[in-house]
């Protein structure tokens, strides 16, 4: 960190008692913002338009509370018993039907709640009930059905095929090619999945993604039934191998368009336009929806591995797929029947990509257009070092629970029962992030508490690097000290991930947040993709030190680029939050 950026000024409270709040994703949790009920101001958006669209993006997301400078309401104050009121003007609502057709106008919450940001002003006058609470229990469900899944077998996949070679180069080659397939097609998705009819799409992802479970479980059974490679090289350039990587980017893929979908689309349209209390409640269950999912699989897999040999493993892993597809998807079309088939359309657009007639050349040509218009939003957005923030931390991809972290522990001899805790408690701590994140928030402001985060989560890892230096990691106790400062870590790695997207989300228009987010996705999947490189290039377990120690750095670079930007704040970030 530079010292010309002072930590103390950077960390310190606030001067006025104003909060400033921008749009929480979904990991938010709206509780601890909750206020009295008040006069109410609605607005029956399902009757202004047809497809009731309210783009947005959530991601790794949603919309919360959100503040601005103060446009839009005529008056603020507070009543003679003290409670706060914000008084609304007509212009408001000219402003909100303003936004149905502009694209480039700012996000409606910025303009509807400028007080929010001022104590904790209490009207209600935004609806804290979803539109669709039933089929928004559905979603939970669906959710439910297929995040379990994916997580188990996002820990099955990469402890058996370590065990297949003492090297790190074939975990490291399946991410790295997974990662680029997210690179390259991450711009066009969100585009792409916009112009399908939303249910039978929901569907036919999740079917496409078991099907990827299956052939990479039958691939990766292929493999331990024939004779072992002597070298890593010989294993990558087997036939199964070639199919393994295809199956595992298709799987990482629909995983990628089943998000989008759920969290940018369903999420929004369930809550209800115009109701953020709403929308935050759906966006924080969510969260917690996925990293419950995330410790059930981690715990499944410890349980399952300490009974049974990897083949075991892998088969009853396709078992609960196969047994969880008929569930998520009748809970997809309950979903749908319980909001009165609201999702039965497409968003009534025609996708660049189909035409009438088949034209490779003018497909790549519109490809490439929408990717540089991508690229181009991504990187003109006024609050482009907050997510810069974000894709630097997307570089640890060693010191965190995931595939290389898994192939590490397994090649040191770590017990299937430290592995289970060891990705449980990190998914527990996500948890619990989520709860502190807004005390955070309203101790320090939106700003300030993503810098806490950010330098919390660089200092942990730096000490888990020094203990991993040290030569002590093959003791016992030195492992699980090492193991523990990374599981803390994970409380500042998800308090930034809710925040800095926040910051993100909040600093760009409706009309283009889900590109932009579909772009960050796949910007983050680059960083990815380059740390998955130096895993390649390192190939050796004995060589997992030089991956942690650049893992650690650039979250380190990550705080020092935020904290420099808040440091020195523009106007246009000011306006936005207020410091």
């Amino acid at each position: 960190m530079p010292a010309s950026i002072p930590i103390p000024k950077i960390l310190s409270r606030p001067s006025s008692s104003s909060t400033s709040f921008g749009r929480l994703p979904r990991h938010a949790v709206p509780a601890a913002f909750a206020w009295n009920p008040g006069p109410r101001v609605s607005c029956a958006w399902h009757s202004l338009t047809s497809s009731g669209r309210f783009t947005g993006s959530c991601t790794s997301s949603g919309t919360s509370l959100a503040g601005a400078s103060g446009e839009g309401a005529s008056a603020g104050g507070y009543e003679d018993s003290g409670l706060p009121f914000v008084k609304l003007s007509s212009d408001i609502l000219r402003a909100e039907l303003s936004l149905l057709k502009d694209e480039e106008a700012p996000s409606p919450l910025l303009v509807t709640l400028p007080s929010l940001q001022k104590a904790n002003r209490g009207d209600g006058h935004l609806e804290s009930t979803p539109a669709y609470p039933a089929s928004m229990n559905a979603l939970y469900a669906a959710c439910l059905a297929g995040n379990a899944t994916e997580h188990l077998w996002n820990f099955t996949w990469p402890a058996a095929v370590a065990m297949l070679h003492q090297s790190l180069l074939p975990v490291a080659v399946l991410g790295f090619f997974t990662k680029l397939v997210v690179f390259v097609a991450g711009p066009l998705v969100g585009d792409l999945v916009s112009s399908l009819p939303r249910i039978p799409t929901y569907r036919s992802l999740a079917v496409i993604q078991t099907a990827a479970h299956l052939v990479s479980a039958a691939m990766i059974t292929h493999a331990f039934t024939i004779p072992r490679a002597s070298t890593a090289l010989e294993l990558l350039l087997r036939p199964w191998f070639a199919v393994l990587v295809a199956s595992t980017a298709i799987d990482r893929l629909s995983c990628v368009s089943i998000g989008i979908i759920a969290e940018r689309d369903f999420v929004l349209q369930l809550a209800g336009e115009g109701r953020p209390v709403a929308l935050a409640q759906a966006n924080a269950t969510l969260s917690r929806v996925d990293l419950i999912c995330e410790t059930a699989g981690a715990s499944i897999f410890a349980f399952l591995l300490s009974r049974n040999d990897p083949l075991t493993c892998i088969k009853l892993s396709c078992l609960i797929s196969l047994t969880a597809l008929p569930v998520h998807i009748f809970l997809g079309g309950m979903m749908n029947r319980l909001a009165d088939g609201i999702f039965d359309h497409s968003e009534h657009r025609r996708s660049p990509y189909a035409t009438s007639t088949f034209d490779f050349r003018r497909i790549v040509v519109d490809a490439s257009a929408t990717i540089r218009h991508g690229w181009k939003e991504y990187v003109s957005q006024p609050v482009l070092p907050a997510s810069l923030a974000y894709v630097l931390v997307c570089f640890n991809v060693a010191l965190a629970p995931g595939a290389l972290m898994t192939t590490f522990l397994i090649h040191n001899g770590v017990s299937p029962l430290v592995l289970g805790a060891f990705g449980g408690s990190s998914a527990l701590m996500g948890i619990l992030a989520t709860f502190m994140t807004p005390s955070l928030v309203k101790e320090l402001g939106i700003l300030r508490a993503g810098a806490a985060g950010l330098l919390a989560q660089s200092t942990l890892l730096g000490a888990a690097v020094l203990v991993y230096l040290s030569g002590s990691i093959s003791r016992q106790g030195a492992l699980l000290v090492f193991l523990s400062l990374i599981v803390a870590s994970r409380l500042g790695h998800m308090a930034y991930s809710v925040i800095g997207l926040q910051v993100v989300q909040t600093g760009n228009p409706i009309g283009k947040a889900k590109l932009i987010g579909a772009t960050e996705i796949a910007v983050a999947s680059l960083a990815e993709l380059g740390m998955m490189a130096v895993a390649v290039a390192a190939k050796d377990v004995s060589r997992f030190g030089a991956v942690a120690v650049l893992s650690a750095a650039a979250v380190a670079a990550a705080a020092w680029l935020y904290c420099g930007w808040l440091a020195k704040p523009t106007n246009k970030l000011k306006t936005l939050f207020p410091l």
